[in-house]
């Protein structure tokens, strides 16, 4: 099937740029947790940070903060001050995901792209200058007041294009943060982008691609 949307929207980390959050971690960590610990630890970490952006926004900062707090308290490992500024620091570093530049310079000539991140104002332009393809748009859940999976930050991005999701397709590597929402809101068309650091499922009509280089075929390119 081929799709024919108005704007095409991305989520950013762990889609297109590769989200080392828990390599990350595990380096910093590796002398305060065990080997035969730390993919419990990591996979707390990841939960929490899930946990925090359900409730009313705060910084990504914060975010971070909070989430490998919590991860240490619950693992008994001693937490330092200097754990969630190394972590944040680190994320305009990272790199997009291969093939990842290609495609959204194949595409951009003929439907706009859009960014729809959980991030802030100034750190997104760090990733999106890694991309270096031409965005449309780039919308924060720090403008929206709202980070996904919250209907809020998408609705946010609906009323800055002025279009609906009837018209768009929406491609995360994510079901959890952002394809059951983007289903439950009607998007024209979802692309999940299988990294394998998400189960897949058939069961929210998405588009399930083994390598972002399939992403033109669906739109006809």
């Amino acid at each position: 099937m081929v799709f024919k949307p108005k704007f095409i929207s991305f989520d950013c980390y762990g889609t297109l740029i590769n989200f080392n959050m828990g390599p990350t971690a595990r380096l910093l960590f590796e002398e305060r947790v065990p080997a035969e610990r730390m993919p419990a630890f990591l996979e707390s970490f990841r939960f929490y940070r899930l946990d925090e952006v359900l409730g009313e926004w705060k910084p990504f900062f914060d975010v971070i903060e909070n989430s490998i707090r919590r991860a240490c308290k619950a693992h008994g490992v001693a937490y330092h001050p200097s754990d969630a500024a190394a972590l944040y620091d680190a994320i305009p570093t990272w790199q997009p995901h291969p093939n990842v530049v290609e495609v959204l310079e194949t595409i951009a000539p003929h439907i706009p792209l859009v960014i729809l991140s959980n991030s802030m104002v100034d750190l997104i332009p760090h990733s999106v200058a890694h991309l270096k393809a031409p965005f449309h748009a780039v919308y924060t859940a720090e403008e929206a007041r709202a980070y996904k999976p919250r209907a809020q930050v998408f609705e946010y991005m609906f009323e800055q294009l002025g279009c609906g999701p009837d018209q768009m397709m929406h491609c995360s590597s994510s079901f959890r943060y952002d394809l059951m929402t983007a289903s439950d809101l009607g998007f024209m068309a979802k692309a999940f982008i299988d990294r394998g650091h998400e189960p897949t499922s058939e069961d929210y009509g998405v588009s399930r691609l083994t390598d972002i280089r399939q992403l033109p075929g669906l739109l006809g390119l």
